[in-house]
């Protein structure tokens, strides 16, 4: 009987292999494993360089992989009811399968990821790339493992700059009592809160009614997000460039996922996430690293003003946020902190 079996399953898998089987399922263990669809989690669609990511990772693991590995995405947080804070929870326990997460909305459970929130850290790209690409980088992405999930690469959102319905902000006067909308992080609401503001916790789905009904007054994010989203069409007619903190992003998978597949998927899996990771930061970057910054000129075509700080004027705010700086060193890691900022001071411009 047990001849007969092992006959079957070899004339089995010959004829599958003769009739052009998916090499997936002659890899070995795991192969068989594989689900016809993975789901990829991601705050934004592919309108924004944040979304393009995504399609730009899935687009190059079915390619590569000959379409054993399908990816499917799933913008706005669909999965888990729009709550950006619960994404990291949802991809260790495996509702989700994949995602290009925000370190902001990942901190809440990775208090170490709260260090690119730290107001003022990072005053240009070669800082945020010496500090991901370096030894830094590798130290958080060891850190999300021992938290539960396969980091891959580093992607980005961009640096945040503040736009609101009043006036142009030069100072941190000018924004006392201004209700600005951020996300739900404490650090947020210490950094807007040093400042004189009133932020104002909500996700991003009820943050542009919100601003196009005047229950909030501004709010801070990239400017290719302002684009993408038309927020000068919700009475966003003021934006400071004050790069108070870049938004990285990370690619990752869920352990279980990651262990189902081959080590050779494994590996084709990651270097397109690596190499969707670059794609997607030049995205990300396009039209503010270019000597003219184009896209400026365009902000400013919508009738936007747009102000841009002295290094004076920056400093202003910097010296109001210390104490949100010294008060978050301490959850964050000191040692974390003191290499980051070592980093940034070696950079290579």
């Amino acid at each position: 009987m047990k001849l007969r079996t092992f006959l079957t399953t070899a004339v089995a898998a010959a004829a599958a292999l003769a009739f052009g089987a998916t090499p997936a399922l002659a890899q070995g263990s795991g192969a068989t494993n594989y689900k016809s669809e993975y789901r990829m989690s991601l705050v934004l669609g592919t309108a924004f360089p944040w979304g393009k990511g995504g399609e730009i990772w899935a687009n190059k693991v079915r390619e590569r992989t000959q379409g054993r590995i399908n990816i499917k995405l799933y913008p706005g947080v669909s999965l888990i009811q729009g709550d950006q804070t619960r994404e990291f929870s949802a991809l260790r326990q495996g509702v989700i399968d994949m995602a290009i997460g925000s370190t902001i909305n990942w901190s809440p459970q990775v208090k170490q990821l709260n260090l690119f929130s730290l107001p003022f850290l990072f005053p240009d790209y070669a800082a945020v790339d010496a500090v991901t690409q370096g030894d830094v980088g590798k130290s958080l992405f060891q850190t999300l493992d021992k938290a539960g999930v396969v980091p891959l690469a580093w992607g980005e959102n961009g640096y945040r700059e503040i736009s609101n319905s009043k006036k142009a902000i030069k100072s941190p006067a000018d924004l006392k009592g201004m209700k600005i909308r951020v996300v739900g992080s404490p650090l947020f609401l210490d950094t807007f809160t040093a400042l004189g503001a009133n932020p104002t916790q909500m996700s991003w789905a009820d943050a542009q009614p919100a601003m196009a009904s005047g229950a909030v007054d501004g709010q801070e994010n990239p400017l290719s997000v302002y684009m993408a989203a038309k927020l000068y069409t919700v009475a966003q007619k003021h934006i400071t460039l004050w790069g108070y903190m870049n938004d990285p992003l990370v690619f990752v998978v869920n352990k279980d996922i990651w262990n189902s597949w081959t080590p050779a998927d494994r590996e084709i899996v990651k270097q397109a996430a690596i190499d969707a990771g670059k794609e997607q930061i030049a995205i990300a970057r396009k039209g503010l690293v270019e000597a003219d910054k184009p896209l400026l000129k365009e902000i400013a075509g919508h009738g936007v003003t747009v102000t841009q700080l002295t290094a004076e004027e920056r400093e202003a705010f910097t010296k109001a946020t210390r104490p949100v700086v010294d008060k978050w060193k301490g959850p964050i890691g000191a040692d974390l902190v003191s290499a980051a900022e070592k980093a940034i001071a070696a950079r290579k411009p």
